[in-house]
């Protein structure tokens, strides 16, 4: 909880929920962290979708004409299984009509290549999706319910299924199947199209091996982080398309400034990539430029604790290529303890010597520090709000000031995020331009964003009401996302709905998003929201609501009753100001636009 130490003059600290968060009980992990293979032919994270003699078989390699994928991949990949996929339907005793067609048509080497994406409905797995779309394979994805994400695959013209069925990897005939399939994390190994897939020998690859193969022929920049990597990307990515940049580029969320959502298809060498480290997800990546905004424990599912987080970590820095740039948060005690790898007993695998985060010459990578402390290459001074609703700061380059930075998004986070994309632009583009061209260029498109959907997103307003939505889900993304909104709104009454995200986070952090929400006025608690996970772990929302005592607070399990009692409540006095804030990764985000609906009903505004 490092970031939470960090002293601002402009902005109040919160020592109390920095000094809670360090010390946390150990969890049974779920997930096996020393069996995870890291064959370049397997999922970095999980193993257990692929068949072995497949494995010991297949070679892929993605070739490039004008840095354009040709369907090569599937192309190797379908004739070195041809002979594994016969051999498994022999064994499967298949029925008659698959041992007929015994998938031969993949002969025709003139037919167009078939992906089918399990899980297409997340953001990460409906980008690679539509990227498949772009590189002219056929493509069909299925998922439990619709999301946001689909509507653009389903313009692109991706045959979309809602629920996993065996009918949804096979034609309506039953005579052509998929030539491989891509599962996303949140995908269990008991998926009935998995299962199926694997039974008459179609390849299943997981998400980190798909991009894996995506990004290995480019400058890969990979962000990476347990918070602000979604924003950072997306800033990143913006940044660098405004500046003539022609990237691709993938983030987790939806950008409102990028045609594609969360997407960015070019043909360029440059590629940023949102990296996620659940699932050990990057471990697969090979980039050029590594961005660590912050580590901490999260992901309480899959990692035991926050030792088993910075592990993931480390090897992920492994990953960094010869010659390239590691650019950290020098300010988060999380980040910099990555880079003490005498006292881990560990160093990066194209190292000579002992890094530091004052080394900026390290054998095999450099490294460069961003934060407000000065003692970093980069560094804010006198953050101050701005007439914007966002923030200015003075930026330096060791010690020296360069510029005036101005934001439109708030918060001392979205400082720190801004500082990682000047720190990695500089580094990308310097042979190119000279520094102050590029921070003068940098300064104009850092003005112009104005952030990503589900990241302080303002619903609208009516009377006295200002209604914003947050993904915000972890106690540190909450004190940020609180802290921002004090700074937009000092002077009104700030009313948060809180929906819990997963019962293990609520259950190993409950105490951590007491003391965050305390900086509310008046907060709700909905019910847990749950996914990938079998029930409730002796925690609720109900008993979270009573712990939160440094502000008032109360138990509504229903978004829908939700609305009404908020509704109830704004409508006594319309003209008062107040903002209305909804947190969470789950669904609450629903409650903004059903709540400012109501309100206009009530009220009789059009």
């Amino acid at each position: 909880m490092t970031l939470l130490a960090i002293k601002y003059t402009e902005f109040k600290p919160c020592p109390s929920l920095s000094a809670t968060f360090t010390a946390k009980k150990k969890k049974e992990n779920q997930c096996s962290t020393k069996n995870m293979s890291t064959s370049p032919l397997t999922s970095v994270s999980d193993s257990r979708y692929f068949q072995p003699n497949f494995l010991e078989k297949v070679k892929i390699k993605v070739h490039l004409t004008g840095l354009r994928y040709k369907n090569t991949v599937l192309e190797k990949c379908i004739l070195a299984s041809k002979k594994n996929r016969r051999i498994s339907l022999l064994k499967t005793r298949a029925t008659k009509r698959e041992q007929h067609c015994n998938i031969e048509h993949l002969k025709d080497r003139n037919q167009q290549n078939w992906v089918h994406f399990v899980g297409v409905g997340g953001c990460g797995l409906s980008a690679l999706a539509l990227i498949a779309v772009k590189q002219g394979f056929e493509v069909s994805g299925s998922d439990i319910q619709w999301s946001s994400f689909m509507d653009g695959l389903q313009q692109a013209g991706v045959r979309l299924h809602i629920g996993h069925s065996t009918l949804n990897i096979q034609s309506e005939n039953g005579s052509r199947f998929p030539n491989c399939i891509v599962v996303s994390s949140a995908i269990s190994e008991d998926n009935a199209e998995v299962l199926h897939a694997k039974s008459i020998g179609i390849p299943v690859y997981k998400r980190d091996y798909w991009l894996a193969k995506l990004t290995e022929n480019h400058t890969l920049i990979a962000v990476s982080g347990t918070h602000g990597k979604s924003t950072t990307s997306a800033l990143l990515a913006y940044v660098l398309k405004a500046m003539g940049d022609d990237l691709m580029a993938v983030v987790g969320a939806s950008m409102p400034q990028f045609p594609g959502g969360n997407v960015i298809w070019g043909d360029g060498p440059h590629f940023v990539l949102e990296a996620d480290e659940y699932d050990g997800c990057f471990l697969g990546l090979s980039p050029y430029i590594a961005v660590v905004t912050n580590v901490e424990w999260e992901h309480v599912d899959f990692f035991q604790d926050e030792e088993a987080v910075k592990t993931f970590f480390r090897r992920f820095l492994k990953r960094i290529r010869v010659g390239g740039h590691l650019i950290i948060c020098g300010d988060d005690v999380g980040a910099h303890s990555l880079l003490d790898y005498t006292s881990e007993g560990s160093k990066p695998e194209h190292a000579s010597g002992t890094m530091s985060v004052t080394s900026s010459d390290v054998d095999g990578y450099n490294i460069i520090t961003y934060g407000i402390s000065s003692t970093n290459e980069w560094h804010a001074s006198s953050i101050c709000p701005n007439s914007k609703g966002g923030t200015d700061y003075v930026l330096y380059h060791k010690g020296q000031p360069l510029a005036n930075i101005s934001l439109q998004i708030p918060g001392a986070h979205n400082v720190l995020n801004s500082l990682a994309v000047i720190a990695t632009v500089t580094v990308l583009l310097q042979g190119q331009r000279q520094v102050h061209e590029l921070i003068n260029s940098l300064k104009l498109h850092l003005l112009d964003f104005i952030g990503l959907s589900r990241c302080f997103e303002r619903i609208g307003k009516i009377h006295g009401c200002d209604i914003y939505d947050d993904y915000a889900h972890h106690p540190t993304e909450v004190y940020f996302v609180l802290q921002a909104a004090r700074q937009r709104f000092p002077s009104m009454r700030l009313v948060v709905v809180f929906q819990p995200h997963t019962y293990s986070r609520l259950a190993v952090l409950k105490d951590d998003f007491a003391v965050a929400l305390s900086h509310a006025d008046h907060v709700v608690v909905t019910a847990v929201y749950s996914v990938r996970e079998a029930g409730p772990r002796n925690v609720c929302g109900k008993d979270f609501a009573t712990s939160i005592i440094s502000s008032t607070s109360e138990y509504i399990p229903s978004l829908d009753d939700v609305v009404d009692k908020l509704a109830l409540e704004i409508c006594k006095d319309p003209l008062r100001e107040i903002v209305i804030l909804t947190l969470g990764a789950g669904d609450v985000n629903t409650v903004g636009p059903k709540l400012l609906h109501e309100l206009q009903k009530r009220l009789c505004i059009a």
